[in-house]
């Protein structure tokens, strides 16, 4: 796939940025070093401090039917794990980094990147995907509330490049999308489950949305992205809630 990268001084978000444009193709990159309204998941906001970090968009058009949303999320998630575990794998040999369900990435258990994927539905098909990344990298200290940030430089005490990290990742994405998508994805939900946060057979709590407590395993995510527990239950994205 070729990448065009549109570099923007300033935007309030390089999602709702690259959502206005039109007639664009996929591939297309929108990449800020001050975003000052990012989004992630839940509608919680993204802190990044400006010029320290990578906080991009970009527009793919996966042959995707509507039914297969989480197949994409899966390759996404997986491409920005790969690229920071390589990273820091130069400073932490044995470092792993993890993929929190449903695609928040984790380095232990804190929390090192967001993805927010918005798609444009038609009745038989994925039109369009917005894939939006903030990847902390060389930010120092976080202000928000956010529980458990962490960034590149306070693991390794070493500056990440931003435009060299955008390129490996978007390396990693064009032959994630060529291996999974183009070709044939069997394999996809076992390598994104052998990346996934606290699947080791323990039990761990989690919260139902009207608070009620629960424990248990995980058991299975689907390419569907329903996370099947131990409880004997599959839940979707919002029915439940880690703790």
């Amino acid at each position: 796939m070729k990448f065009d990268i549109i570099t923007l001084e300033s935007c309030n978000s390089t999602n709702a940025h690259l959502a206005a444009m039109s007639g664009i193709p996929g591939g297309t990159v929108v990449v800020t070093p001050n975003q000052t309204a990012g989004r992630g998941q839940r509608g919680n906001s993204w802190e990044s401090e400006p010029g320290a970090n990578l906080t991009c968009s970009v527009l793919l058009r996966p042959e995707l039917k509507p039914t297969e949303q989480f197949i994409l999320s899966m390759v996404v998630a997986l491409s920005v794990a790969q690229t920071i575990e390589e990273r820091l794998r130069l400073f932490i040999p044995d470092v792993d980094v993890v993929v929190k369900w449903p695609n928040d990435i984790y380095v232990g258990e804190r929390k090192i990147a967001g993805i927010l994927i918005e798609n444009r539905i038609s009745p038989s098909k994925i039109d369009r995907s917005i894939v939006g990344l903030g990847i902390n990298l060389n930010q120092r200290e976080f202000f928000s509330d956010a529980p458990n940030p962490v960034s590149m430089i306070q693991l390794t005490d070493a500056h990440t490049d931003v435009n060299e990290f955008l390129n490996q990742l978007l390396a990693h994405i064009d032959a994630n999308i060529e291996k999974y998508l183009d070709g044939i994805y069997e394999t996809l939900s076992d390598d994104y489950k052998a990346r996934l946060y606290r699947n080791d057979g323990c039990v761990y709590p989690f919260e139902l949305p009207d608070g009620t407590p629960l424990q248990a395993s995980i058991e299975d995510v689907g390419l569907d992205g329903m996370l099947r527990l131990s409880d004997g239950n599959a839940y979707a994205f919002k029915e439940i809630i880690w703790k």
